[in-house]
């Protein structure tokens, strides 16, 4: 069925290799994930041992190159790849969005050849587990505010401070951690887990994106040895390409959900009889089924234009916005309408549709909320920058 979903023939442009690794990925989430998703997600639970097989994939390092023991693929089969997790559940795609945009990816762009070679190898073989410390309770649209500090002091800089809302953060052996020098300029740290002072703290009464580990970072007296500070980073811009990074996965994996709930709202609406027809057979609900349809093929032409764009060279962080906007605010809708079509059953965690609308409250949120991206796009036209009156 989901060839049906794919109206406008976009798969069929996909090399061989980019057609393997997706049907890979697609049959590892069908037969690893989703038999077993509703109850992780009910239980509050990561997967642990899926990171393994991540890794065994290819999967922690998609983009990195060869050398740093990558797999040295181009945007388009990260997003494959975000896509088809993501049509499993969120949190899934959010480890491996983490792990390759948010850890491995400013280490790549802003490390020394040292810390390429100590960190990026084992991030990629799941070895290490990574998170990202850029939010805190009270600076999350503006990162600008941090109050995380880095006090200069002999052979590195010694860290105060929280983060908060950090996925992957108590099961981090490394985290990149954003903080202002005395200077008061930011500056990127690589701080391991076993860093005296170093805490962390699981959120646990979410009611989205259970399936996943979202935690607060604390920093008290941590000493960072100057080693494993990032030297090509300094401003607050160096963290936000890392969010641009992650934000074109999010909006790939906005994609996945597009396809996983249509399927099962298609799929249920043929099967179900009411007033001796199947659903199917209304004209209300093939109404919402071809409105559905259209959301997701638009999602399917922004996220393949945007792969181009951004293996060419030309994508920019706006454009990168309007994805990860339009996309995201498309699934939740589409989740939203399947969840209908589902009636009462489609309340249950034995269907998809009501987990991945709970999960795309949170990715609409995190990474830059849907207001924020509509302000981005508001100054590109206007030239007239709103997010301060």
């Amino acid at each position: 069925m989901l060839d049906k979903l794919d109206f406008y023939l976009m798969d069929s442009e996909l090399a061989e290799e980019e057609k393997q690794i997706r049907d890979v990925v697609r049959e590892f989430v069908k037969k690893e994930i989703l038999p077993h998703i509703g109850r992780w997600w009910l239980d509050g639970e990561f997967p642990m041992h899926l990171i393994k097989a991540f890794a065994e994939m290819g999967l922690l390092g998609i983009t990195v190159p060869e050398e740093y023991g990558g797999l040295g693929l181009n945007k388009r089969v990260y997003g494959l790849v975000a896509r088809e997790l993501e049509y499993g559940d969120s949190g899934i795609r959010s480890f491996v969005s983490v792990q390759n945009s948010l850890v491995i990816y400013p280490i790549l762009a802003f490390g020394s050849e040292e810390q390429k070679r100590k960190y990026i190898p084992k991030l990629a073989r799941g070895e290490l587990v990574g998170c990202f410390g850029l939010t805190e309770a009270d600076a999350g649209s503006d990162p600008g505010s941090m109050k995380t500090r880095a006090r200069k002091t002999q052979g590195g800089y010694v860290l105060n401070g929280s983060k908060m809302w950090i996925t992957n953060g108590s099961i981090a052996d490394v985290a990149i951690v954003w903080a202002k020098d005395d200077e008061g300029d930011i500056r990127g740290f690589i701080v391991e887990k076993d860093f005296k002072g170093f805490k962390t703290f699981d959120v646990e009464s979410k009611i989205s994106l259970r399936a996943s580990i979202t935690s607060e970072l604390v920093f008290e007296d941590v000493f960072v040895p100057e080693d494993n500070v990032l030297p090509k980073a300094k401003g607050l811009k160096y963290p936000l390409m890392c969010l641009t990074q992650a934000r074109y996965g999010i909006a790939w994996g906005a994609v996945g959900v597009g396809m996983a709930v249509l399927e099962e709202a298609l799929s249920y609406a043929q099967e179900r009889i009411v007033f001796g027809r199947p659903l199917s057979h209304y004209q209300i609900t093939q109404e919402k089924l071809a409105d559905m349809l259209s959301h997701l093929t638009k999602m399917q032409l922004v996220a393949y234009r945007l792969a181009d764009l951004m293996d060419s060279g030309r994508a920019t962080f706006r454009h990168v916005s309007l994805a990860k906007r339009d996309n995201v605010r498309s699934a939740k809708w589409m989740a939203e309408r399947a969840r209908s079509i589902l009636g009462a059953n489609g309340i249950t965690a034995e269907y998809h549709s009501m987990r991945h609308m709970a999960n795309m409250e949170s990715v609409e949120t995190y990474e830059g909320t849907y207001e924020v991206h509509t302000l981005i796009l508001g100054e590109y036209l206007t030239g007239k920058e709103a997010f301060r009156i």
